[in-house]
């Protein structure tokens, strides 16, 4: 029986660091079994999504209940203990309008302001995110030189924070910025696009398309390649024009991802913040205040905080964001039943 080889050097220096590891994981194991024992192999589970659900509770939903206990409350007073319970009086104010229609009308007139500027900001900015989303998964799914590079080109501003997105493009668009330069070496006159509503709107569109649209071409992407190519090839031998193919095959197939592209990107754009405040700082005027942005303004910035007329905002902004979210549910559910 010949001898065992003596173990490197190397593998001791490893069997020597992980030994704290190995001792880690052995004392670990001896409550483990013994909640085993006292609940069975499936009460496990529970055991290890135990930590998640305490952080989730202490993060989330209490903060929730928090929030909407603010919103039943008036004053100045920042502690919960120390305001007047004026029950459902801040919804009222929020919704107190002769026409709902026009902003102007209503007693908190920032707040309507903010959530049409945001129905605006989403028409457009989901609309054409969707539309070059789609565009561009079509042309990086085809067969074209450096595919995987142009993919990596489309999904990098993705990765990027919205608040260098926003200094990227600001210091692209302001009064001596870099397009204004250009404009004027072409002998054009300056545009302050600062100054104009319809430019900044315009502006907080292209720039939160431009930072987002890789995301969503990924999903789509990702869709298209799970059409099958038999599908095309068979088109192709029926002499069926592309335009046909589209409509007929490509649209219907990918239609279940495109669901969740248009879900995601409202829920998305109704929380739209970050990346405008800092480029545009809901100017001019309020041009470009969205909701979010008269909730962080009323609770936090304005000379007097509101922290109750905040939560029912935030409140009211909740619903919102769970309705979506729920079509979101019910269109992966769709999805995977299909």
């Amino acid at each position: 029986m010949s001898p065992k080889p003596s173990k490197t050097a190397s593998e001791q220096l490893q069997a020597i660091a992980a030994w704290p590891l190995q001792m880690f994981f052995r004392l670990l194991d001896i409550p483990l079994r013994g909640i085993q024992k006292m609940g069975g192999i499936g009460s496990m589970p529970y055991v290890f999504l135990l930590p998640n659900l305490a952080f989730f509770g202490m993060f989330v939903i209490i903060p929730l209940f928090i929030n909407f206990g603010f919103s039943l409350t008036g004053g100045t007073n920042l502690f919960l203990q120390d305001r007047v319970y004026v029950g459902g009086e801040q919804y009222s104010f929020l919704f107190k309008c002769e026409n709902y229609m026009v902003s102007a009308t209503c007693q908190e007139d920032r707040f309507w302001k903010g959530i049409f500027n945001t129905a605006i900001f989403v028409l457009f900015q989901v609309t054409f995110l969707v539309i070059f989303s789609l565009i561009t998964a079509i042309i990086l799914n085809r067969k074209i030189r450096a595919r995987g590079f142009f993919r990596a080109v489309f999904f990098f501003p993705v990765l990027l924070s919205p608040v260098v997105v926003a200094l990227i493009w600001k210091w692209i668009l302001l009064r001596d910025g870099i397009l204004n330069a250009f404009l004027v070496s072409l002998g054009l006159d300056k545009i302050l696009f600062f100054v104009s509503p319809e430019w900044a709107m315009f502006w907080a569109v292209f720039v939160s398309i431009w930072a987002h649209m890789g995301f969503y071409t990924l999903i789509l992407l990702a869709g298209l390649q799970a059409i099958p190519p038999d599908l095309y090839e068979a088109a192709e031998m029926d002499g069926t024009s592309k335009e046909r193919v589209f409509w007929r095959i490509t649209l219907p197939l990918l239609w279940p991802n495109m669901l969740v592209v248009i879900v995601l990107a409202l829920i998305k754009g109704v929380q739209i913040f970050d990346e405008v405040y800092v480029l545009t700082g809901g100017g001019p005027g309020t041009a470009t205040q969205f909701i979010v942005q008269y909730i962080y303004n009323t609770g936090f910035t304005n000379q007097v905080q509101n922290f109750g007329l905040a939560s029912a905002s935030s409140v009211v902004l909740g619903v919102v964001l769970f309705v979506l979210t729920m079509l979101q549910l019910a269109a992966t559910r769709r999805r995977n039943n299909g």
